[in-house]
């Protein structure tokens, strides 16, 4: 036991007096004598015990009253058993993503969450509140009250690391303690590896109480008619399975199609066919759980050929024929000696397809071609000269060719996630038939793979520039070295590598994926593109390459929708952003990640939690009471004891 008053202890010798008191009032008595009446001589002798008794009584109660008292004001108190971390700094990490628009016994979770800072953060208490898209540093409830307030959702995924990254990067004499309030949706292990156990870290989990979900998942380009689109919508169901749903498309906000789809299974397609015109609008449906993948938001351009060369040899390059047909690409393949170096920078793609020799000039129109925007694949030839070919891949990023390797391997791994692969596959597969090669070469690279050998070696990779792609494979795909050609892999792979950035089919951008954006247009000195529509605008990041600009968005816009590219005022195309649909099923947090750490279901309890923690146990109050108790016991000795 502490005392927070240790000085008035001094008053307890006080308690020396009413000892003193009692001991002169217990003097000896004077006989008296008188007559002699037997029964008042024993009443003499009862009446002297029972004063007796009665005044012991009265001072051991008014001792333990003064001793109470003297106590109750020295304040006494027990030291809190987390007292050490009293003085630690408050963070809240607030995640205020889509996915934070479930709903909770008491409405959507996110409202509910701003409520519940407003009312159970002392005024007095500093903090810092990190979410998503905003920080603020060092403040209390009272200032920052209306910026809480209008805390909304944010396109911007929640990342703890990035939020642990920040919080560290504070210094501080003292401890800190964090909060994170989060739905723990899509939360990865090595996302928890990020958090310090040196703080002291409580996490919130609001429960959700409707699973169920409905969620437009994409939209692509089925087929192209003489005269229409047909257009293709990705519908998936989470949770209970619902029997029907109403959808409508949407052409310049105008009504233009309605339908209804059936789900049969979590996953369907609704096909809607439109004109073949240029298109700027959406797909819609009615949810009532989450709503921000209710709306897929959409553009489509008027188709242009793309223009593709392959350098080579013709029979080594037939297969090419097939892929690229005369609908879409304005195919040309050229041996190196015919080829016309005046057509190069009219191309979208070219293909260097098994040279065994690399002239200067091509590789000064390469660099060139390929820092305007252009993108370019490169295919080994067993003949190639090594060092030649290093020579020009120093020029274009950090990739080398290395030792050649005679020995057959097969291609075992997709990189599922790279945007070579975007819309091809709907599942990972793992038991599709592997193609192989008989002779490759060691690929010296700090790119990711895009494919790989069963060794884990690369076999095809990119180097990413401004704008442009460089592709490049490890082996030669010829069909005496390989039976890549046979794969199903080969359509989509080159296909992809040709296409230009966004120019062609359904245009929808993911907010908040570093997704660059090629523009055909060209600017003078003074002039930027900007992006706008009636509800927000914003200045993208830029770089002009010679008729193209090169857009990045990085966190922009913060609302999806159908927007304009206007250079000043005048409108050089249309484009569209969605939301992230990565946190549409509500079914997959991950609170089984978190049984090493203090999980809460609400706010309150963690304050309460702390405040128990943290605070000295004052008994002071059970003094005071024992004080009265010992008065109201004086009292009931001097009334009923005669």
């Amino acid at each position: 036991m502490h005392f927070k008053n240790p000085e008035i202890l001094y008053f307890l010798l006080v308690l020396v007096i009413p000892i003193l008191v009692h001991l002169f009032q217990l003097r000896r008595f004077k006989k008296e004598y008188f007559t002699n009446v037997r029964f008042l001589k024993e009443l003499s002798i009862q009446t002297r015990k029972s004063s007796k008794i009665k005044k012991w009584l009265l001072l051991t109660s008014r001792l333990l009253l003064l001793t109470s008292l003297i106590i109750a004001f020295a304040q006494p108190y027990f030291i809190a058993k987390d007292s050490k971390n009293i003085s630690n700094d408050l963070y809240i990490v607030l995640d205020n993503s889509y996915s934070m628009q479930a709903k909770g016994n008491k409405g959507e979770l996110l409202k509910r969450t701003v409520q519940e800072l407003l009312e159970n953060i002392p005024e007095n208490q500093n903090f810092s509140l990190i979410t998503n898209d905003k920080t603020f540093w060092n403040t209390n409830i009272k200032t920052i009250q209306k910026e809480v307030k209008n805390i909304t959702y944010s396109a911007l995924q929640f990342q703890i690391e990035s939020a642990m990254a920040k919080i560290k990067s504070r210094k501080s004499k003292t401890n800190k303690d964090i909060i994170i309030i989060s739905d723990a949706l899509g939360l990865k292990p090595n996302q928890l590896k990020s958090i310090n156990n040196k703080f002291q870290n409580y996490f919130i989990i609001p429960e959700i109480e409707e699973k169920n979900n409905i969620a437009i998942d994409s939209v692509y380009l089925n087929q192209t008619l003489n005269d229409f689109y047909e257009i293709s919508v990705n519908l998936k169901t989470y949770g209970k399975q619902i029997n029907t749903i109403p959808i409508g498309l949407y052409n310049n906000n105008k009504l233009i199609a309605k339908t209804i789809v059936k789900f049969e299974k979590e996953k369907t397609t609704i096909n809607f066919t439109i004109p073949r015109k240029d298109f700027n609008g959406f797909v819609s449906i009615n949810d009532a759980s989450l709503k921000f993948d209710n709306i897929y938001y959409f553009t489509i351009t008027k188709t242009e050929k793309i223009n593709v060369t392959s350098i080579g040899k013709s029979e080594k390059s037939e297969f090419l024929n097939r892929i690229y047909n005369s609908e879409e690409f304005n195919y040309l393949n050229s041996t190196i000696d015919k080829l016309d170096y005046n057509t190069i920078d009219k191309q979208d793609a070219i293909i260097l397809n098994e040279l065994e020799n690399l002239p200067q000039t091509l590789v000064t129109n390469l660099k060139s071609f390929v820092e305007k925007g252009g993108n370019l694949v490169f295919i080994p030839s067993v003949e190639s000269k090594i060092q030649e070919t290093n020579r020009f891949f120093e020029t274009i990023g950090q990739i080398q060719y290395g030792n050649t390797q005679n020995s057959t391997k097969l291609i075992t791994k997709i990189a599922f996630e790279h945007p070579l692969f975007e819309s091809v596959f709907e599942d990972k597969i793992t038991n599709f038939q592997y193609p192989n090669t008989k002779q490759s070469f060691e690929l010296k690279t700090v790119n990711p793979p895009i494919l790989s050998y069963e060794n884990q070696s690369c076999f095809l990779t990119s180097i990413q520039k401004q704008g442009s792609n460089v592709y490049v494979f490890a082996a030669p795909i010829n069909k005496i070295n390989s039976n890549f050609q046979n794969s199903p892999l080969i359509v989509p792979i080159f296909y992809n590598m040709a296409q230009k950035s966004q120019s062609n089919g359904v245009n929808a951008i993911t907010i908040g994926k570093t997704q660059p954006f090629l523009v055909e247009t060209s600017l003078s000195m003074d002039e930027i593109l900007e992006l706008k529509n009636e509800n927000e605008k914003f200045i993208p990041t830029q770089i002009k390459l010679n008729k193209k600009v090169k857009l990045e968005f990085n966190d922009y816009p913060i609302f999806a929708g159908n927007f304009g590219i206007y250079k000043k005022e005048e409108l050089v195309r249309n484009i569209s952003f969605n939301y992230d649909r990565s946190e549409s099923n509500i079914n997959q947090s991950k609170t089984n990640l978190l049984s090493d750490y203090k999980v809460f279901k609400s706010l309150d309890s963690v304050f309460n939690n702390l405040l128990s923690d943290r605070s000295n146990n004052e008994i002071w109050k059970i003094f005071v009471i024992l004080t009265l108790l010992f008065l109201f016991l004086e009292v009931l000795i001097q009334k009923i004891i005669k």
